[in-house]
């Protein structure tokens, strides 16, 4: 915001994109019956005005 202070709003709608994300990227490696996924990331990016998005992504892997 103009002052500088958070906007607990937003704070609270990326926590919940950042959820949806790591829930979503889990169901896609279970359905590879994956056993772990390594190296996860996150990304976030402006996509217009007042619009953000989070991507995760990781490497789903089967252990031996």
């Amino acid at each position: 915001n103009l002052v500088g202070g958070e906007i607990s709003e937003y704070t609270r709608l990326m926590a919940d994109a950042r959820e949806q994300a790591i829930d979503r990227m889990v169901a896609d490696a279970e359905r590879l019956d994956a056993d772990a996924i390594i190296n996860v990331r996150f990304m976030t990016a402006m996509v217009m005005q007042g619009c953000s998005e989070i991507l995760a992504y990781g490497t789903a892997v089967r252990l031996k």
